[in-house]
């Protein structure tokens, strides 16, 4: 067993998770590695030392560029807004350490596609964080369409549907500007990715992308509100995916559905510990879809609980990918999903934007 020092770029929402998950990993994953938590960079001296002393960390910066320089930060874990990933993944990597990047994976499909580029050349182990097709129920959901267990997929639909936005009078924030913070920037990435993961590369697509609330208390919004993709598979699949902050009534609707020619999965994130399975077998009358409670049969459960049905949250998924970062920095050895299944998805929200502004089907071009 040996320390790694971690440094967290961020103390806000994401930092905070990837902190407290990085203070949980071993004992609950008993990883060969240990974090230690070295540094904390913020945007002021005063933000980065509060996060210090509320989190645990031995320092804290407002700049960025010392904590990657500082020798005793091993790896680097970025959660600041998505413009500044490229140049702390840069200078990270050049340096040789690991890298874990909050999604999405840049600001831009160029910028992502520098940063793989950067990744592979430094042979340095990387990884993006899409925490919600890392739950157990998911986990499993991709475990049985490995297996066959619904015969051959004939359909897909994916969401990720929330409300903090749906109301008119909601306060202009910077969420409402800017290309990169609006729907297609914030939420869109996870379904994406979700479909990406459980179905294989897609092909093209036809999408329209909305803004439905022009103005908002405080400013003028110029970002899309919700987007509606159609899409095709390289598999000849055919799907949909949906994304939406304006969704009323939903909270974390991060949800998929996914037909077979002998059955079908249900999941949805508001219930995240259970899964719902259906097989097209045994008498007509007695056939339906079965409630799966996730429980220590499935993938990464068990470290947390040993009672099924007891459940995993938010944070514990934070805490698998901690997990599996650390692990592919033990073993030298790429774990999914890293830089290069983080730029996958910039290049379908790339093409989803190309379609709704020629409103023809669009291919994703892939690097």
């Amino acid at each position: 067993m040996s320390q790694i020092g971690i440094g967290i770029v961020g103390g806000g929402y994401m930092g905070k998770a990837h902190a407290v998950a990085m203070a949980a990993v071993g004992p609950v994953f008993n990883t060969r590695l240990r974090p230690r938590l070295e540094m904390v960079a913020a945007t002021s001296a005063e933000s980065a030392e509060r996060h210090r002393a509320a989190l645990g960390f031995a320092s804290a910066t407002a700049d960025w560029r010392a904590l990657v320089d500082d020798p005793r930060v091993e790896a680097v874990v970025i959660a600041s807004p998505q413009d500044t990933h490229r140049a702390i993944a840069e200078a990270a990597l050049a340096l040789g350490k690991p890298v874990f990047c909050e999604k999405p994976l840049a600001e831009t499909v160029d910028d992502a596609r520098a940063m793989v580029r950067d990744a592979e050349a430094a042979g340095t182990v990387n990884m993006i964080g899409f925490n919600y097709i890392r739950t157990p129920a998911s986990q499993f959901a991709r475990r049985l369409l490995a297996e066959g267990a619904i015969g051959r997929v004939t359909w897909f639909r994916g969401e990720h549907a929330e409300d903090f936005l749906a109301d008119p009078a909601a306060a202009f924030s910077w969420r409402c500007e800017g290309a990169a913070n609006g729907n297609l920037g914030d939420l869109a990435p996870h379904p994406i990715n979700a479909a990406l993961a459980l179905m294989g590369p897609i092909a093209g697509v036809m999408a329209e992308i909305e803004r439905v609330h022009d103005t908002r208390p405080g400013g003028r919004v110029t970002n899309d509100d919700h987007a509606q993709i159609m899409c095709r598979f390289e598999s000849g699949v055919m799907g949909h995916i949906y994304s939406s902050r304006i969704a009323t009534g939903r909270k974390m609707g991060y949800a998929y559905e996914i037909h077979g020619t002998e059955g079908a999965i249900r999941f949805d994130q508001e219930d995240q510990n259970a899964l719902w399975l259906y097989r097209a077998e045994g008498p007509e009358a007695e056939r339906g879809f079965r409630k799966i409670l996730i429980g220590p049969a499935h993938p990464d459960y068990q470290p947390f609980c040993l009672g099924p049905g007891h459940g995993t949250g938010y944070q514990d998924q934070i805490i698998i990918e901690a997990k599996d970062f650390l692990t592919a920095i033990d073993t030298g050895e790429a774990l999914w999903p890293t830089f290069r299944d983080g730029l996958a998805v910039s290049e379908v929200i790339e093409a989803v934007r190309a379609s709704a502004a020629s409103g023809r089907w669009e291919a994703v071009t892939q690097a």
